[in-house]
């Protein structure tokens, strides 16, 4: 009897021993875990304050109220996006789980007002580096203004009474902006025909990729994320072409836009140029999701119309 007693409180302490270890592992792995995204959120609101702040790193001729006011934005989108990032529920950030979406978006938006910074720098401060990315916006402002393109309706934004030099301004930075969208576009398509995009490995959550999306409104989720992929992609053709009549409507009885101001230049191209592209990538993204939805109920023998499979 002795021995058996020994033998029980032998497994009893190894079972111990076992589930104490276990107990520990899951919340060291959840510790890691809660580090871990917070460290991601930090370096990812760090990241976009960068952004933000980089006209007024690189430009000389800033006011100090300007860059008060620069600091102040970047202040708060960090803290926006720490938040977003830092929360495990949806927020506002669209494909905030699914890379390289959004990095590559970031990636373009960086690019772009870096670009456009060194070329505004290089007026001042001339060096190898803004001489060469002043060329290549230049090479392609000119050779993409002809009749009715998005760089010439571009330039037509600008007052009646700018100058020739204040006009090759706005097309350079209309051309680079509008390289940058394009190469960012591509890169996005090869990922998309590699299949790195979303990833296999990683499940694909449609309610935190899609938190604007609600699937329970009606209709179909494939029809309805077809359609909007549709809409988004139309959206993303038109608006360079759209936003010049809109500005030059919205500048009656006004005073017309001058983009005089080096900051002003640098925003109002970035938004030209981005916010077609991330429409472009949008409606692409949302018309992969409208695949992986369809295939996935094929791959289950379909289900009811107006369920959402999960993905």
């Amino acid at each position: 009897m002795g021995k058996i007693e020994a033998a029980r409180h032998n497994v009893r302490d190894i079972i111990g021993t076992r589930a104490w270890q276990s107990i520990r592992f899951v919340r060291t792995k959840g510790a890691g875990l809660v580090i871990s995204r917070l460290a991601g959120a930090a370096t990812r609101a760090v990241l976009v304050m960068i952004v933000i702040a980089t006209p007024t790193i690189l430009l000389t001729d800033v006011r100090p109220d300007s860059q008060q006011m620069v600091a102040l934005v970047a202040l708060f989108a960090g803290a926006l996006t720490f938040v977003e990032y830092k929360a495990i529920y949806p927020g506002l950030f669209e494909f905030r789980d699914a890379p390289p979406f959004n990095r590559i978006r970031f990636l373009m938006l960086f690019a772009t007002v870096f670009c456009l910074s060194a070329i505004e720098r290089g007026r001042t401060d001339p060096s190898t580096m803004t001489e060469l990315i002043h060329a290549v916006g230049a090479l392609i402002g000119l050779s993409m203004d002809f009749p009715y393109s998005p760089v010439r309706l571009a330039t037509l934004m600008m007052a009646s009474g700018a100058t020739e030099a204040q006009v090759a301004a706005v097309r350079t930075a209309a051309g680079m902006s509008y390289l940058i969208s394009l190469v960012s576009l591509a890169v996005f398509a090869i990922q998309l025909r590699l299949g790195a995009w979303p990833r296999r490995d990683i499940p694909f959550n449609v309610w935190v990729n899609l938190p604007i999306f609600d699937p329970t409104s009606g209709g179909d989720v494939v029809a309805r994320l077809t359609r909007d992929a549709r809409v988004n992609i139309a959206l993303g053709f038109l608006l360079p072409f759209l936003t010049p009549a809109v500005v030059g409507i919205a500048s009656v009885g006004f005073q017309p836009l001058e983009l005089t101001s080096s900051q002003t230049l640098i925003w109002t191209m970035t938004a030209w140029a981005f916010l077609p592209a991330s429409l472009f990538m949008r409606g692409i993204a949302m018309g992969r999701v409208a695949d992986m939805i369809a295939d996935r109920r094929r791959a289950e023998g379909g289900v009811a119309r107006g369920a959402l499979s999960p993905v």
